[in-house]
């Protein structure tokens, strides 16, 4: 990173603030950090030297559009743009709270529109044959039944991959999980017996115990599960069964929502479930929902 000393450590005191005490996801941080460090790089070579507190001070909206931009121009989406755009303006805000400086330049910057993709989920018979698959991909069978209650997890009670590996003994209960969601939040979401039954079997073959907080799911040499690895048993599950390359954990999320739909779920109890903030997070699978309906009717009504 092209910062003087005296920034970099206030980079590193927002980075403690975002994680500590806003409590921010960890893919979140990470990326927060690099669209950063992507800035702070682009200001050095826009201004030709190293960046400093008083290169901040002296930024106008110019130079900011400048950076949206040059980024633009190297085909990063809207959705990018916008986290990028929105950790510059927590940096700024954390410097702003700490009394260090002020700027005006970020006001005038809009955040850049978002197309509202809608989510893509597997069809019934495809997230079962997922689950159902996973434990004939690997040979030790403590390590099947891991990738099986994580897929599980997924699928059957709608978590986020994060969330699924943050899951430790005391979140447990007879029919219940405790969950620890973005912001800090939790709630509580039912666990229903295959899943239930699922992370019983790996608890009982896992040779790893770790204490009641920690997080159960480990690495085959003990630490903490990697989210790399479920992406990689996707992988070879999308393989497997022929399945598009949409098919990813958060699919299998999305699948959990979009069938509990279908079936009659109500919105609010999925919003819940889902731990969404707004409602309006959720109303987007109503569209899916709509959408699959059209598609069955299209390929059902004889004048379609």
């Amino acid at each position: 990173m092209f910062a003087d000393a005296g920034l970099s450590a206030h980079i590193a005191n927002w980075q403690r603030d975002l994680g500590a005490i806003r409590r921010l996801a960890p893919l979140t941080l990470e990326a927060y950090l690099r669209d950063l460090g992507q800035f702070v790089t682009f200001l050095s070579a826009h201004t030709g030297g190293e960046v400093t507190l008083q290169t901040l001070k002296g930024l106008r909206a110019a130079d900011i559009r400048a950076f949206l931009a040059a980024r633009r121009n190297e085909s990063l989406g809207s959705r990018s743009l916008a986290r990028a755009l929105s950790a510059i303006k927590s940096f700024f805000g954390f410097l702003e709270r700490e009394g260090i400086l002020a700027s005006e330049a970020l006001n005038t910057i809009r955040t850049p529109k978002q197309p509202r993709s809608l989510p893509k989920a597997l069809t019934v018979l495809e997230a079962k044959a997922t689950i159902r698959t996973t434990d004939e991909l690997e040979d030790t069978p403590w390590v099947a039944a891991r990738d099986m209650a994580v897929i599980s997890l997924c699928y059957g009670a709608g978590l986020r991959i994060s969330e699924v590996l943050g899951v430790s003994r005391a979140d447990l209960e007879a029919s219940a999980l405790r969950v620890t969601g973005k912001g800090g939040k939790t709630r509580l979401v039912p666990l229903i017996a295959p899943v239930r039954q699922a992370i019983d079997t790996y608890l009982s073959l896992t040779p790893f115990h770790p204490g009641p907080d920690e997080p159960i799911f480990r690495g085959k040499k003990g630490g903490p599960l990697s989210p790399r690895l479920i992406q990689l048993r996707m992988q070879q599950l999308r393989g497997a069964l022929g399945l598009p390359p949409s098919a990813t954990p958060h699919a299998l999320r999305h699948s959990f929502a979009t069938h509990l739909l279908g079936k009659g779920g109500d919105l609010r109890t999925i919003q819940e479930l889902l731990g969404h903030a707004s409602l309006s997070t959720t109303q987007i699978y109503t569209a899916v929902d709509t959408e699959r309906l059209l598609e069955s009717y299209r390929a059902a009504h004889p004048r379609a």
